[in-house]
């Protein structure tokens, strides 16, 4: 909803089987040398987890939003989402279809049409030699989904006015349009496909500050018009508050906190997630003290034992040292923390 050019916090209400799930979700990357340099220089192999055992799921016409620093894995996460990146373990679902599980060429071609992508950013993820109209039918020519090139000339307009730009603006190329105009049009290209799901990567991080809040509002006026379900990626917990209807927060590769967005910013559990929150600028907190994050991200090739947030934790417990923290129900939210362990 926009009133007055500003994002109105609204909710989604599902309650209906989860369009996406995600479980045990897991990716290793080898950063080691190949096997002779590590032979002769007696080197063992450099593995890297970016994403460590991943759970949630995301009712369909719902938001979902990973939140983290970088380095966190929420982009890793992405990529395994909308197949561009195999996950070393685990499965995501989509309407009930394993993205990564084997199926038919049918089956597989109906799944990849129900999935797109929104990039970070417009400058580099729009061909700067097709003209715009050619970007914006490709899936719908990859998909067959219209064969006669007027009819399909007629759609990218159509798409085209969807996102508030003029459908004569098919003719012109990528570098005729600013940085919001551009992802205008890769959002075009994802509706494009009809699809049901859009992972969004921190679509508004390269634009901006007076841009994003438009695009903001096209999202999320395109999500109540079409039934869209987003996975949306980000660390500006500011822009997340007003499009999350449920937020997972990560931390190396861990999911340390889930809740539904209203409760999350109402009332955090996890100390990382309270850490975040008072870091995001507020104006009504003007004069007061603040907690800043403190230390900085842990290395994640050597990752801190037991709980990964224990050495920037400012109520650290003897076995946060040691033992990994079991996903624990707190409320409405799902929190990773010893703080929350009933067993002694």
């Amino acid at each position: 909803m926009t009133v007055a050019g500003e994002v109105v916090e609204t909710e989604t209400v599902n309650s209906g089987k989860p369009l996406v799930e995600v479980k045990g979700l897991r990716r290793v990357f080898d950063l080691s040398k190949p096997w002779l340099n590590r032979m002769i220089e007696r080197e063992g192999r450099i593995l890297l987890t970016a994403v460590d055992g991943v759970d949630f799921a995301i009712k369909e016409g719902e938001t979902y939003a990973l939140v983290g620093e970088s380095g966190s894995g929420k982009s890793t996460i992405a990529k395994m989402a909308v197949g561009l990146l195999p996950p070393s373990a685990g499965s995501i679902m989509i309407d009930g279809t394993d993205v990564w599980g084997k199926k038919s060429q049918d089956t597989e071609r109906r799944m990849r049409r129900k999935i797109q992508m929104i990039f970070q950013d417009p400058f580099a993820s729009l061909n700067p030699r097709w003209r715009v109209g050619a970007i914006i039918a490709e899936p719908i020519s990859a998909f067959g989904l219209i064969s006669d090139p007027q009819d399909r000339a007629a759609r990218v307009g159509e798409l085209l006015s969807l996102v508030g730009l003029d459908p004569r603006d098919g003719q012109k190329f990528p570098h005729e349009f600013s940085g919001g105009q551009r992802q205008r049009i890769a959002i075009a290209r994802a509706l494009a496909s009809e699809p049901k799901f859009i992972v969004c990567d921190e679509p508004t991080s390269a634009l901006d500050v007076s841009v994003q809040a438009q695009v903001l509002n096209l999202l999320r006026d395109l999500q109540e018009r079409l039934g869209l379900t987003y996975l949306f990626i980000s660390h500006n917990l500011a822009v997340v508050r007003h499009v999350a209807t449920r937020v997972g927060v990560l931390y190396l590769g861990r999911l340390v906190e889930e809740a539904p967005a209203r409760d999350l910013f109402a009332a955090p559990q996890h100390p990382y997630t309270k850490m975040l929150l008072e870091a995001v600028p507020d104006i009504d907190m003007e004069g007061k003290d603040r907690q800043s994050i403190a230390g900085e991200i842990p290395n994640p090739i050597t990752p801190p034992p037991g709980c990964h947030f224990h050495p920037r934790c400012p109520v650290r417990r003897v076995e946060c040292d040691v033992k990994i923290p079991l996903p624990l129900p707190v409320g409405d939210a799902t929190v990773r923390c010893h703080l929350f362990d009933p067993s002694p």
